[in-house]
């Protein structure tokens, strides 16, 4: 493990104006959105369309890194260059997803636990030689009746700082996602409530297995109100209680907080960001590691078809280029139609 080398490039990837595109989805998660373009799933079509992405004009400006899925770590674009090795020339940081999803929890009726930790650690010296130098594992708690419980979230928070501690041994940045799904009929109060129990336990995990915090970054849900409440909060009670929970429980020592959508449109996960970074001072970064929200625009400009590739890319800018104003609190309501 070398400390300075992991701090390095946790602040690189919340560099000012800039954050991650989340391309890690897994095969099942893009044929749903191939899905909805009706387009075949197949292994050239999912690599055109991450080559797209990547090789958008001038995208550095606003992205410092990309969490690539197994698959794309592997793959090249047209021209034939590695995706890792494409995407480091332009100074963007190539990551990995390394966790295998959300299994049932045994015992724990509508719970999850995270696997993929089984091997983790030779996984992680391939994907470095790949050129991956920061990893993700996502953690998700649900909201309902009677969950989630103290014993799913310790678990999830264990396995999260193990994953942690098991890259930084391999000198790569691990992204620690807690995601408090925003699904449900729960009020916004009540997701600040859980979302408060899963980072005071996900810290204290971290620190018992010794992780380096300066070399981390945190990925956390925003705190907000379930899809099918009754109550929707305003996007300005979003971002105080985000601050206010995040201010709680995340160290200063930690570089940056990259947020996930969630399942927010790109819009409202745009403008939440926004007017949490005029909230002043704050002891880290605020940033977006985002997949949807950077790129439904994009892939429904694209649906499949190489002519409409500059139109898609057109897309995928202009939202990474929102955000990037988001960063510093300059994303402002509708500005996204503006922007069109």
């Amino acid at each position: 493990m070398n400390h300075s080398d992991l701090e390095r490039v946790a602040i690189a990837m919340v560099a000012k104006d800039k954050g991650l595109l989340a391309a890690d989805e897994s095969t099942g998660t893009i044929k749903k959105r191939f899905d909805k373009i009706k387009l075949e799933n197949t292994e050239e079509n999912r690599r055109a369309y991450r080559d797209l992405l990547f090789t958008t004009p001038g995208i550095a400006q606003w992205i410092s890194g990309v969490i690539l899925f197994d698959e794309t770590i592997r793959q090249k674009t047209a021209g034939g260059v590695a995706f890792p090795d494409y995407l480091a020339k332009l100074g963007i940081i190539p990551g990995i997803k390394v966790d295998e999803g959300a299994k049932p929890l045994a015992g724990f009726a509508g719970e999850t636990i995270t696997e993929g930790l089984d091997g983790l650690r030779e996984r992680l010296q391939t994907y470095y030689r790949l050129g991956a130098r920061f990893a993700k594992w996502r953690a998700v708690i649900d909201i309902g009746e009677d969950i989630p419980t103290r014993f799913a979230i310790e678990a999830n928070a264990q396995a999260l700082a193990r994953y942690a501690a098991l890259c930084q041994e391999q000198n790569i940045v691990p992204i620690v996602e807690p995601e408090v799904l925003m699904d449900g009929a729960h009020t916004l109060e009540r997701c600040e409530e859980v979302t408060n129990l899963v980072l005071a336990e996900v810290f204290a995990q971290l620190e018992r297995h010794r992780v380096f915090l300066e070399g981390m970054i945190l990925k956390p849900n925003m705190v907000i109100s379930g899809k099918l409440s009754s109550t929707q909060a305003t996007p300005e009670q979003v971002a105080i209680a985000t601050v206010r929970c995040l201010k709680r429980h995340a160290p200063a020592a930690v570089p940056g907080i990259m947020f996930l959508s969630g399942g927010q449109t790109p819009a409202e996960a745009s403008l939440h960001l926004s007017l949490m970074n005029r909230v002043a001072p704050l002891p880290w970064q605020l940033s977006f590691s985002y997949g949807r929200a950077l790129q439904d625009a994009a892939l429904s400009a694209w649906g499949g078809k190489p002519a409409s590739a500059g139109a898609a890319q057109k897309e995928f800018y202009k939202w990474a280029r929102l955000n990037g104003l988001a960063r510093n609190g300059g994303f402002q309501a509708g500005m996204e139609q503006q922007a069109a």
